[in-house]
This record gives C-alpha cells, sequence and structure tokens, in this order.
C-alpha cells in the first residue's frame, strides 16, 4: 500500500497521545481510571463527563486539571 505524499502547504500529523500518561495542558476526562478526552475548559471537561455519567451510570468519571495535577470526581 502507498502512503500519501506530504505537501508543503500541509501541516504534520498530529502525534499520538499517550493514555498513559496525563496531560500537561487543558482539561481531560478520566473514566474509571483512565484518561481518555482532553479538554482546553474545566467546564467543556465537565460536560462531557457528566453526559457519559448520565448514559453509563456505573462508570467512575472524574475531571483532571493539568495545571494542578487535581482529579475531581463527577457524581
Amino acid at each position: 500500500m502507498k502512503k500519501p505524499l506530504l505537501s508543503i502547504d500541509e501541516p504534520e500529523p498530529k502525534k499520538a497521545v499517550r493514555a498513559d500518561r496525563p496531560p500537561t495542558e487543558g482539561f481531560a476526562t478520566i473514566v474509571d481510571g483512565h484518561f481518555k478526552s482532553e479538554f482546553d475548559t474545566a467546564e467543556a471537561a465537565e460536560v462531557s463527563g457528566r453526559k457519559l455519567k448520565t448514559a453509563y451510570p456505573m462508570l467512575q468519571v472524574q475531571v483532571y486539571d493539568a495545571a494542578m495535577k487535581v482529579r475531581t470526581l463527577l457524581s
């Protein structure tokens, strides 16, 4: 299979985010102890976490603040 060539105008592909390392900036949702999605604001992370919690109440969902390195449990 041939790989597509990148032109100079196209940005480099984004580097893959490692799920076993916490993010260094912004906010993230943690589902059952695993980092899932990253967000720019705490409100966006909380909204996403609450949607998961209402759809699947058995999950343990937390919001992680990378700047302060604090996890907040959503109930």
